[in-house]
């Protein structure tokens, strides 16, 4: 009788809910229910509709009942840095404000009053993002202090998630660290540097691992699905299922978690918390087993979902990558890690009034915009890769695309071009894998990560890049 386990793989776009199992050999995964996922205004802030989320959390485990395929557990991931706060009743305190939201504005200069920047990235090695936790709760802080004196306890996204099915509260490792709260090299919350910001201690639990047990569902949910299963916790930060997928235990190799964000760096068994590390903004995130993701935060895939929205034709991605082709000739070059692009009411504006002010010529075309963006996020993944080859002193010869991202052919040969790296694209479904991956793992299915890899490897399509299907050369 096959084992079946269930992860719930929630972006800032989507979500969706994902079936795997071992068959000869081989892992499969099939989708069983998707829905989407988008940002509202609420009190003058972006939030996250936390209500509809869980429903349809609670719509994709039913979704296994009528199939007949019982999870043997469940692991839930989403993105990183945004949490909610719960007071003594465990009722939820204000809204579940998002990352993109603009309450982080000067947020950083009110934090390095108390501690400086450099220290910070000493004691964190987390890059710096106005996105990151660490500036919201400041925010609450200094804002709605009331709020911040109500609450017993922290939740990141998934955590709280996890505790609407289940009753228990667990703060999850490789989420936590996307806070900036937790000290790099001890691997724990830094409570003298909580203690420095007036945080309350008592709100941040303590800090459990990939494969460790959440619970059962409560009676109740049990009883709304029809059948009860084990919660496990995955990565729950969506990068660290990622990254446990990717299909190569060659340590000569870089990745990219390709999608809304690119995530592109190494795995490390050590932090690198130098100020040459800091002044060049790369971020030591946890992985699974205590591994550190290295890696640097880039906007991504978001640039182009912007202004696939904001054309009037709806576009297949097939005719954006030919719109692209066709402006090649365009040369402007944008910073795609500049603020103006997190959260802009047009992106098409955007990319215009960011050209403008450098002095640049600014797209008349769809073609243009289209290629201005995709060339400028290919060569910056250049840049990085000669920064982490840099820093770590040491020459890498493949690049892993994983995520939806791999699929974008166009995305995939420009960044060939400019890394001078073979590229190899795939699995798709990254984070789902990954986060399977870790449930299995904890059923001894897989006996560790390397073994877990080279079965991901063979089983599912990993592309090398054509060369010859775009070509960039003067």
């Amino acid at each position: 009788m096959k084992s079946y386990y269930l992860a719930i793989d929630i972006g800032a776009s989507s979500g969706r809910h994902i079936l795997g199992w071992m068959d000869n050999d081989k892992l499969r995964i099939e989708e069983i229910y998707r829905f989407e996922n988008h940002l509202k205004n609420k009190n003058g802030h972006l939030c996250w509709d936390l209500e509809k989320l869980f429903n349809e959390v609670l719509t994709g485990i039913k979704k296994c009942g009528e199939l007949n395929r019982i999870p043997k557990s469940i692991g839930i991931d989403t993105w990183g840095v945004d949490f909610i706060l719960l007071d003594k009743n465990k009722s939820m305190l204000g809204d579940a404000v998002a990352y993109r939201d603009s309450r982080t504005d000067g947020m950083d200069n009110q934090v390095y009053k108390i501690i400086s920047e450099q220290e910070l990235y000493k004691r964190s090695g987390i890059q710096k993002m106005m996105i990151n936790t660490i500036y919201h709760l400041y925010y609450i802080k200094l804002n709605q202090s009331s709020i911040l004196k109500k609450a017993e306890h922290f939740l990141m996204i998934p955590e709280y998630l996890n505790y609407l099915l289940t009753g228990q509260i667990k703060n999850e490792y490789t989420n936590a660290t996307t806070t900036q709260l937790v000290n790099a090299n001890k691997r724990d919350w830094d409570w003298k540097m909580i203690d420095m910001l007036g945080f309350p201690k008592k709100i941040f639990g303590k800090l459990h691992l990939p494969k460790e047990s959440v619970g059962m569902f409560k009676d109740n949910i049990a009883k709304l699905i029809g059948f009860n299963s084990e919660v496990v916790l995955p990565a729950t930060h969506d990068t660290g299922s990622a990254v446990i997928s990717v299909p190569t235990n060659n340590d000569q190799s870089i990745y990219i978690s390709s999608g809304t964000w690119s995530l592109m760096g190494i795995e490390r068994l050590i932090p690198d918390c130098t100020e040459k590390s800091r002044l060049l903004n790369f971020t030591n995130e946890g992985g699974y087993h205590y591994r550190y993701r290295y890696l640097k935060n880039i906007m991504g895939l978001w640039m182009m979902q912007s202004i696939r929205k904001e054309f009037q034709h709806k576009y297949t991605y097939e005719e954006l990558f030919t719109l692209a082709y066709i402006g090649r000739y365009f040369k402007s070059i944008i910073d795609v890690n500049d603020t103006s692009f997190l959260a802009p009411e047009s992106m098409i504006k955007a990319v215009s009034n960011y050209c403008h002010r450098t002095n640049q010529p600014e797209p008349q075309t769809q073609c243009e915009l289209l290629f201005c963006i995709y060339n400028s996020l290919a060569k910056y993944y250049g840049t990085v890769v000669k920064q982490i080859e840099d820093i770590t002193n040491n020459s890498y010869k493949s690049i892993y695309v994983v995520g939806g991202g791999c699929q974008d052919r166009f995305l995939n040969r420009l960044t060939a071009h400019y890394t001078k790296k073979n590229i190899y694209a795939g699995p798709i479904e990254a984070t789902a894998i990954g986060n399977i991956t870790v449930q299995m793992l904890k059923t001894k299915e897989f006996s560790d990560l390397p073994q877990a890899r080279m079965i991901i490897a063979r089983s599912f399509e990993v592309k090398k890049v054509n060369n010859d299907e775009f070509s960039f050369e003067n």
